[in-house]
């Protein structure tokens, strides 16, 4: 039988996800212009904490697609559609894994130590300099505002099919839908 939705599990972690993004990206494009002190060490802290969680998510979705798979391509997507939203999702699970892991990089090159929540600290991905901590933070940024202009796709191309074409592509991910 062909899948028709995505899985409880897909829903969830997709949502989880979305929240996370919601929060993560916009608190990383303001913390450098914070005032240095005790808010701006915090803002750093559940900034990589919560981008350490979003790299666990990715994996985490990543394997819930394996194991459950997803339902085909909407029928009546046209050819662009149908090829605008696969290069979409797959960049966007790229992102959603390279963006923490250059995160994690420029910060042990930088070096500081990464603690998540307080509870754990993470190793170093990269050797201490000032030189590659500088490029792996740009590529970082760039990484981020990949992940920004995709979701102003992504998000307008699911609004598209929810209130203009009113094809169910949309409801197919939505929590609340029953199987």
């Amino acid at each position: 039988m062909k899948r028709l939705e995505y899985s409880h599990a897909s829903k969830f972690l997709h949502w989880v996800t979305a929240l996370l993004i919601f929060g993560v990206l916009p608190m990383g494009f303001v913390l450098d212009d914070l005032p240095e002190g005790r808010i701006q060490n915090l803002g750093y802290d559940l900034h990589r904490s919560f981008g350490f969680v979003l790299l666990l998510l990715a994996a985490a979705r990543l394997a819930v697609r394996q194991i459950y798979g997803a339902p085909e391509a909407y029928a009546g997507l046209t050819a662009f559609e149908r090829r605008a939203s696969t290069a979409t999702h797959h960049l966007l699970y790229m992102l959603l894994i390279l963006t923490p892991l250059l995160g994690w990089a420029a910060t042990s090159a930088y070096p500081v130590t990464i603690s998540i929540f307080w509870l754990f600290n993470l190793p170093p991905l990269a050797p201490q300099s000032e030189a590659l901590s500088k490029v792996l933070f740009k590529l970082h940024e760039a990484s981020a505002i990949g992940i920004a202009l995709l979701l102003v796709g992504h998000i307008g191309g699911a609004l598209m099919h929810r209130l203009i074409k009113r094809d169910g592509v949309m409801e197919r991910m939505l929590p609340a839908r029953k199987s």
